[in-house]
């Protein structure tokens, strides 16, 4: 519905400044006019959003492209995590990454930010921030071999690019309208 709770919610446990967010909610348009016995009429028009964020792929672009080896993913769960520690500022995560996942925080080391998936929330027993926030229960966090026996293998739709480039560990319960990839 786009009422971006999951944007803040994440905005606020991440502490973010602001104009940076690391989950987005991004708008699909589609369709046009068409004209019916002289009149103008709107053909195949359709709107929706996707929640989206870090994919935590299966592959990562992101993880070989890293200099430092500042990207790595918990053998526990798949999560891809960032060692800003190790981090340089050097943007390549950023070039590479087709869900334009990771983000600059810091203007002045300009060290890179990227979702955690709330890991030390996952830690407590607890979900991700955005998960709980979102007010119509559109997103879920859980086993992605277990939510895609549930909700089914649809990992990309208009907006998001190809789920083959990276394998996104990301399941989709497509709106009616959606444009499927």
């Amino acid at each position: 519905i786009n009422c971006k709770a999951c944007e803040m919610a994440c905005k606020d446990i991440n502490n973010l400044p602001l104009g940076i967010k690391i989950r987005r909610v991004r708008e699909y348009q589609s369709g046009g006019w068409a004209e019916k016995n002289g009149y103008l009429v709107p053909d195949k028009v359709t709107q929706y959003y996707v929640s989206a964020s870090c994919m935590h792929c299966e592959d990562p672009a992101c993880l070989p492209a890293c200099p430092q080896e500042a990207i790595y993913k918990r053998e526990k769960d798949g999560i891809v995590v960032l060692d800003r520690d190790k981090c340089i500022g050097c943007d390549v995560c950023r070039e590479v990454c087709p869900y334009e996942a990771p983000s600059i925080v810091d203007s002045a080391s300009k060290k890179t930010f990227k979702c955690d998936f709330c890991m030390a929330e996952i830690d407590q027993g607890r979900n991700p921030a955005c998960v709980d926030a979102c007010l119509q229960r559109c997103l879920q966090y859980g086993d992605v071999a277990e939510l895609r026996k549930k909700h089914g293998t649809l990992a990309a739709v208009e907006p998001l690019p190809d789920a083959d480039l990276t394998k996104p560990s990301y399941v989709i319960t497509a709106h009616k309208y959606a444009v499927k990839k």
